[in-house]
């Protein structure tokens, strides 16, 4: 019965990510787009939890430090780039 539980709450986030990706490609502002993109990060690594899960494995555990680690990376890097127009900014004394 659990791992009927599991499944489906695999199904419904696999489901959930087809949202997200149409909200990625069609989302009305860039703004928009960066939350589907970390939203769609959290829905990643909920499914690798899943999978993990259901597997009966350990062996996921370091794949989703590193989604998240990554999701967050890319979410900051983004937002950065809404905010001043550039993610590295160089300063040149010339």
């Amino acid at each position: 019965m659990l791992e009927l539980i599991f499944r489906l709450a695999l199904l419904i986030c696999s489901i959930s990510m087809l949202g997200l990706i149409y909200r990625v490609i069609k989302g009305p502002s860039v703004p928009d787009r960066v939350i589907a993109l970390d939203a769609m990060g959290v829905h990643l690594i909920a499914i690798t939890a899943l999978i993990s899960i259901v597997l009966d494995s350990h062996a996921f555990l370091e794949i989703i430090l590193l989604i998240g680690i990554l999701a967050f990376i890319g979410t900051v890097a983004f937002a950065k780039y809404l905010e001043k127009g550039v993610i590295i900014e160089r300063e040149r004394n010339h």
